[in-house]
């Protein structure tokens, strides 16, 4: 039978202070509803999405998955009750979009965690319990009650086995309990948490399935989420660390959700990473590094100070040094450009070397236009190339050129004023100055 996750995701995330939806802030460059979403898609045979209305970029993010719309906002039980008509025969698990780092093996314990007819719920035991709801368990180990805070007798408070609110039931079971729930309560809403009272009332076994407290933080405010980033930095670095990457200072290294290390990558302090990251082994990326889209091959060399922007595609045995910017361009093997340069929207061919101070002036400000630089050519310092434009191979470009037009393979470009020079000029403008001033 199938199993379905239902992700409520209708809330407006008022404390985020925010015009973006809550779900929408990002976690290492991934969406809150996008992580959860990934875990979902590995244990979950069917995803359905509750969003609220006019909630169009939530939509977008959800796809492809199927969305349903909470039109009046009366609670979590109200939000789920939206799906009723796709919780199919199978398992039920209603989860939140704001609680994103529940991982895939949490959740397949929690589908494990119920017995047929049954309900159970994530609890977690943070070291601070708050104003978390208590989960009261009986000498049997089942739940017998959830509590909130505000109603908790201070025994009830000193319990440190808090609710996630996260539930998993048999559908027709889940169908009959929603349908249950009253909202006789200070907010008159449907609060999915009396779903527990409900199946206890029925006679059915509730079980606690404990997880990490760091997966089941809920997020609700710009702090929160800044801690949750810091736990999946965390654990980030932690799977790369583990599958063979060198990090010097793992603290100040920063990773996107889809970043690619593989084995033999070492990576100096303050790197971030941006999304749509790929490194070979045997790269060394130094300090102060920002890298964005790019593909880096093996045996390169990053930094330090570099920064490889989007559609950056670099080959084996590349050298990016210190303050040179790469963006929507492709150096090929053994290419060199060590300093201060920008290269954009350029082809690079094998054993180039750029001269520090080289830029590929791309922008003509209407348009981008390509620069293309052939194999083993040899580029001066300070060479500005006035896009569109080509270079052959084996050309040399000379010191302070400005090339606006194609340079044949072999040749080499000379494109600047001829120096003049004056004998004597520079001690008579001296003598005149200092005799001015008297």
């Amino acid at each position: 039978m199938q199993a379905t996750a239902i992700i409520l995701a209708a809330g407006l995330g008022t404390r985020m202070k925010s015009s973006l939806p809550k779900t929408l802030h990002r976690l290492a460059g991934r969406s809150m509803l996008r992580h959860l979403l990934a875990s979902c898609e590995t244990v979950f045979d069917r995803i359905v999405v509750v969003l609220g209305p006019d909630m169009e970029a939530v939509r977008k993010e959800a796809a492809p998955h199927k969305c349903v719309v909470q039109h009046e906002r009366l609670g979590t039980a109200h939000a789920a009750m939206q799906a009723i008509e796709h919780f199919g025969n199978g398992e039920v698990a209603v989860l939140y979009a704001d609680n994103p780092l529940i991982r895939p093996a949490t959740l397949r314990r929690l589908l494990d965690g119920h017995t047929p007819q049954g309900l159970s719920l994530l609890a977690f035991r943070p070291d601070d319990p708050a104003c978390y709801g208590r989960v009261i368990t009986g000498p049997n180990g089942l739940v017998e009650r959830i509590v909130e805070y505000a109603d908790a007798t201070p025994a009830e408070r000193a319990i440190d086995l808090c609710n996630a609110g996260v539930m998993c039931g048999a559908a027709t079971e889940m169908q009959r309990w929603l349908r249950a729930v009253r909202n006789d309560n200070a907010k008159a809403e449907y609060y999915l948490t009396d779903v527990v009272a409900l199946a206890r009332a029925d006679g059915r076994p509730v079980s606690a399935v404990e997880a990490p407290a760091d997966e089941l933080a809920g997020i609700n405010s710009r702090g929160e989420l800044s801690r949750a980033e810091a736990v999946l930095q965390g654990w980030m670095r932690e799977v790369a660390m583990e599958a063979g990457v060198t990090m010097v200072d793992p603290s100040s290294v920063f990773l996107s959700a889809d970043t690619r290390l593989s084995p033999d990558v070492t990576i100096e302090p303050n790197v971030f990473f941006g999304p749509g990251v790929t490194v070979a082994s045997d790269v060394v990326i130094r300090a102060f590094s920002h890298i964005e889209g790019a593909d880096i091959g093996r045996g390169s060399t990053i930094g330090p100070f570099a920064r490889l922007r989007p559609g950056a595609k670099l080959d084996q045995d590349v050298h990016v040094g210190n303050f040179v910017e790469i963006k929507a361009t492709h150096l090929a093997s053994g290419v060199k450009a060590s300093h201060l340069s920008y290269i954009g929207d350029a082809t690079v061919g094998t054993g180039t070397n750029i001269g520090a101070g080289t830029i590929t002036c791309n922008y003509d400000g209407t348009h981008k236009h390509r620069t293309t630089i052939g194999a083993h050519v040899f580029v001066g310092s300070d060479v500005a190339l006035v896009a569109p434009v080509s270079v052959g191979d084996g050309a040399i470009l000379a010191a302070g050129s400005v090339i606006t037009e194609d340079v044949e393979p072999d040749a080499l470009a000379l494109a600047r004023g001829r120096q003049v020079q004056k004998p004597g000029r520079a001690k008579e403008m001296r003598a005149a100055a200092k005799k001015g001033k008297n």
